[in-house]
């Protein structure tokens, strides 16, 4: 296929692209775009229309606009208030305006009388003159043949130092001119017609360089569409392999599963049953199981989790669960302990900070088999733990690991059965792209008896009717949490440090209580007995970080107050409110902020107040941080999309992955659509391990 001669060279190294070399490559790195098909894929973020310049004499106040001209007179003035301003006199040939930046004092080395600039900006008449406030602008060469960026609408792009919008317009242009013949079109004929979708190389062009609006709108839809669609046939290809691979078929219907059940001191849901039915079947079959369990904080996911792993210790295999942090690991440790203690099973703990004696024993008696239930953290996806035979891993809060930990935990076995379960609830779109090779299951009712928490957003004036609030409860015999951003305290940020809130809580504020901190610095064994002391009571108030958001299970805690909640995002404020309100009595969430937060912390505070629901919560905090933000890190797995907005192009996603997904059913191996494959294959063959496909 001549497709498969040419793809190479887009892959080149994008030092040898035209007009780049060894010193721009380096700048160009720094933005991510290493070959020459990250080049071409690099996007602008925003366009403004230069094709309608604008005489000064015709511009009209209040209105955003485009003018050009050449510079006359720069002056540089000091207020009052020490800002900075520099003002430059621009005229054409229908008269002048002065053009005003605010505290950028290095302009006064870039700007020169005598050059022609193109400004953007709001236009202003102030002191009885022309201005325009400057949101943007640009010197001209005086080479104006070069059209790129005037008289036309002009491509905008995310820059590095040394790296002018100019000197990366020319890159893109004469490279999309140099390699319009390896642009080769993946998408078969009957979607594009389908969907109306223009061909890839118009698109490519059309997103940077648009010949109007219109073909820019066209552009993008068919990029977006191919983004998704690639995706999808990755994660369908992926899917389909998992489906076909050889796996363990585990008898279900053992006596002592049903033992454990009827040993839980509490009735399952109904929604816990249906999940547990989809689990049990997976594993019943001949091949492995790939699962995510979704569940709001407090739904029971643990009790599911806890039947996947003794069916395979039952069946005589080992079993795992990984979480994220010590502890997590060991909240899992003492709840199965309880659990399983009327079936006699054990489980063990592996964690980092064990003394190497005892991690020794532990590591021997996994490779042995002798122990067959181990729950630890990323300690057990370290090179020397081997399992004998391990038959179910589940790793819990998943999106604190990598794509690649969840794998590696998967390597330790044959083809075991893999459930992954998150508290965070994920909205359906992020699902489809994150988890889109993995069956879904749902826990969407909550234990009954439980009421929703009531959260109130409080303001630093109101902090001692909130005091009081706590005060009363702790004297009804419930417990607190506080919980802080900060360990210490910072001299860069204006927080409130734990260490020094807990001193306050002891001393000043409920002297009449017993107040504890607990940090993620503490030693292990430090952490363990402080949160047995609060489970059984000894403690009134835990003054925490973060270390509490998952995990924490204390039913008497019925108050938790968030100081400086406006440095929390939606997913995490809604993670430490679950720690409250898991007993059968009220439970309430104050929301401390500062007087002056940003607009997006009060839709933040009005969202929590407003709902208990985690979906619900977790669709907004997709809107209001995007796909890239929404665990708090912008690599993680699946999500780097180039131009796909997963609010903005939900519908899209959803076409996209039923053609995928068909197209995959079809022809499994995508035999033909070789251009097709060989795209996806080095898109996210190292992500999805896609070698074994085609």
């Amino acid at each position: 296929m001549p497709f498969l001669n040419k793809m190479p060279d887009l892959f080149s190294p994008v030092r040898y692209a035209k007009g780049v070399g060894e010193r721009k490559a380096v700048l160009l790195n720094r933005l991510g775009i290493r070959t020459i098909y990250d080049l071409l894929w690099y996007l602008p973020t925003y366009y403004e229309d230069r094709s309608h310049i604008v005489p000064i004499s015709r511009t009209s106040p209040g209105k955003r606009q485009v003018i050009q001209g050449k510079i006359h007179l720069i002056t540089q003035l000091k207020t009052q208030r020490n800002l900075s301003i520099i003002k430059a006199a621009v005229k054409d040939d229908t008269g002048v305006i002065y053009a005003i930046w605010y505290n950028q004092d290095y302009l006064t080395k870039i700007l020169k009388r005598g050059e022609r600039i193109v400004l953007s900006g709001k236009i202003d008449w102030s002191f009885g003159e022309r201005q325009i406030k400057v949101d943007d602008f640009e010197l001209l060469s005086g080479k104006e043949e070069d059209s790129l960026h005037l008289k036309r609408i002009v491509p905008f792009y995310p820059l590095t130092e040394g790296l002018s919008q100019r000197n990366l317009r020319r890159i893109i242009k004469n490279n999309l001119e140099d390699k319009s013949s390896y642009l080769v079109d993946v998408l078969p004929e009957k979607l594009k017609r389908r969907y109306c979708l223009i061909s890839f190389k118009e698109a490519l062009n059309n997103i940077h360089f648009p010949e109007n609006f219109d073909k820019q709108r066209k552009a993008r839809k068919r990029l977006v569409f191919e983004e998704l669609f690639l995706l999808q046939c990755a994660l369908a290809l992926r899917r389909r392999r998992y489906k076909e691979e050889e796996g363990i078929s585990f008898k279900v219907g053992d006596g002592l599963i049903k033992k454990f059940i009827s040993s839980l001191p509490f009735s399952l849901t109904s929604s816990q049953r249906r999940v547990i039915k989809e689990i049990l079947e997976d594993m019943s079959l001949p091949r492995p199981m790939n699962r995510l369990l979704q569940g709001d904080v407090g739904s029971g996911k643990t009790i599911i989790a806890t039947i996947g792993l003794l069916t395979a210790v039952v069946n005589g295999y080992q079993a795992a669960l990984m979480a994220p942090t010590e502890i997590l690991a060991q909240q899992h440790w003492l709840n199965l302990k309880y659990l399983l203690k009327p079936l006699n099973i054990q489980p063990t703990l592996l964690v980092s900070d064990l003394p190497q004696r005892e991690k020794r024993t532990i590591v021997e008696g996994i490779r042995e088999g002798k122990i067959s239930l181990v729950i630890g953290t990323h300690a057990l996806i370290q090179e020397e733990v081997e399992f004998r035979n391990l038959g179910m891993a589940v790793i819990d809060e998943q999106h604190r690991f990598g794509v690649m930990q969840r794998l590696s935990l998967r390597n330790k076995g044959r083809s075991p059965d893999v459930l992954v379960m998150t508290a965070t609830p994920i909205p359906r779109t992020l699902a489809l792209t994150s988890y889109g090779d993995l069956d879904l299951s749902v826990i969407d009712e909550m234990p009954p008896g439980r009421k929703p928490v009531i959260t109130r957003w409080m303001n630093e004036k109101r902090r001692n009717l909130v005091y009081q609030f706590v005060r009363e409860r702790l004297k009804e015999g419930r417990q607190a949490y506080f919980v802080y951003p900060l360990i210490e305290e910072s001299e860069s940020m204006d927080l409130k440090p734990a260490m020094d809130m807990a001193r306050k809580l002891q001393s000043e504020s409920f002297p009449e209580y017993r107040v504890q901190l607990l940090h993620g610095r503490m030693r292990r064994e430090e952490k363990e007995e402080i949160m047995q002391r609060f489970r059984a009571g000894k403690i009134n108030i835990l003054a925490s970080t973060t270390v509490i958001e998952v995990g924490v299970d204390v039913p008497n805690a019925n108050v938790m107050v968030i100081e400086n909640a406006e440095r929390f995002g939606l997913a995490q404020l809604h993670q430490l409110r679950g720690r409250v309100g898991r007993g059968k009595e009220q439970a309430y969430c104050f929301l401390l902020t500062g007087e002056k937060i940003s607009q997006e912390a009060v839709q933040r505070m009005k969202v929590m107040c407003k709902t208990n629901d985690g979906f619900r919560i977790a669709e907004e905090d997709l809107r209001l941080r995007g796909p890239g933000e929404f665990f708090g890190t912008r690599q993680w797995g699946m999500l780097n999309l180039r131009i796909a907005d997963l609010v903005r192009d939900s519908k899209m996603l959803f076409l996209a992955r039923k053609e995928a997904f068909q197209l995959v059913k079809d022809d499994p191996s995508l035999r033909s659509h070789p251009e097709l494959r060989e795209n996806i294959k080095r898109r996210f063959d190292t992500r999805l391990e896609l070698a074994k496909v085609g």
